[in-house]
């Protein structure tokens, strides 16, 4: 990500339905982890401008890291009673990976090339029972504009993203699809920013704010997802297709080797290649 996107984020995180229903649903399913209390650390991976970190913040101690100064900064300058480290994980993080008891990584993986490294060596770190909280972006044929507006390396299918912790120890609590009450209309969307050349909104996203009523209304229907998601943890239905994809994994306490990518795995799939050109 760059700076546009950043200031995207540093000027809709807090008011945009698709920020505030995500974060709804992670925070209906990091309580049902992690009780709530201030001895709880909280470690989000990849916080960028720092609304997720601070979102928690009322019930637990919560820590952000970012590769980029541009969003720590950004982070620092709106909550400057959290600690944010500018800095990778899981090297310039190790003493906060061993305390925490619940590690946010969301939306981080896509901008990663070697996306089995960097799950293995977070887990790795880990104490045991602590859980990782990990969304990407869903369904390969969404791609476009957006995903090279923010230089996604890909989207991911169901199957693929549980590749990321396959053989390893961990208990997988819930995987689910994400934003899938709206992932019709989406892909409509996605279908017409493709056509058109170009993303929706500012800083080549997709991400604009709707009128007020809209915006609470789609809100209302993406942050409802959460009673599914929640009935799913406990053996119900997820949600088979969405724009996101996610999970919530609890490190077991085998020893985790890192490990990279498989030199068999295919490219990952990006459709409408011609767009790039």
């Amino acid at each position: 990500m760059q700076l546009p996107q950043f200031q995207v984020h540093a000027d809709l995180e807090e008011r945009h339905w698709w920020f505030l229903g995500r974060r709804a649903i992670f925070r209906s399913l990091l309580t049902r982890a992690v009780p709530p209390s201030k001895d709880r650390l909280i470690l989000d991976v990849g916080c960028g401008t720092g609304g997720n970190t601070a979102a928690f913040r009322d019930l637990y101690t919560c820590v952000g890291i970012d590769p980029s100064l541009d969003a720590v900064t950004f982070a620092q300058q709106r909550f400057p009673n959290i600690e944010f480290r500018h800095g990778y994980a899981p090297q310039d993080c190790r003493d906060l990976l061993q305390k925490a008891d619940a590690v946010l990584f969301l939306d981080v993986l896509e901008h990663v090339q070697d996306d089995f490294a960097l799950v293995s060596q977070l887990l790795a770190g880990m104490k045991s029972g602590a859980y990782l909280f990990i969304a990407a972006p869903g369904d390969p044929e969404l791609w476009g504009p957006h995903d090279r507006g923010f230089e996604h390396e890909r989207r991911y299918s169901l199957p693929r993203f549980r590749m990321l912790w396959e053989g390893l120890p961990v208990e997988e609590c819930v995987c689910s699809a994400l934003n899938a009450r709206l992932y019709p209309i989406a892909k409509l969307s996605r279908l017409f920013s493709r056509f058109r050349g170009k993303a929706l909104g500012p800083g080549q996203t997709d991400l604009s704010l709707p009128s007020a009523p809209v915006n609470a209304l789609l809100y209302r229907i993406f942050a409802g997802e959460s009673k599914r998601i929640l009935r799913a943890w406990h053996g119900g239905k997820p949600y088979r297709h969405g724009v996101s994809v996610f999970a919530v994994l609890r490190r077991g306490s085998g020893e985790i080797i890192p490990r990279t990518r498989p030199a068999s795995l295919p490219p990952d799939p990006r459709p409408w290649m011609s767009e790039e050109r």
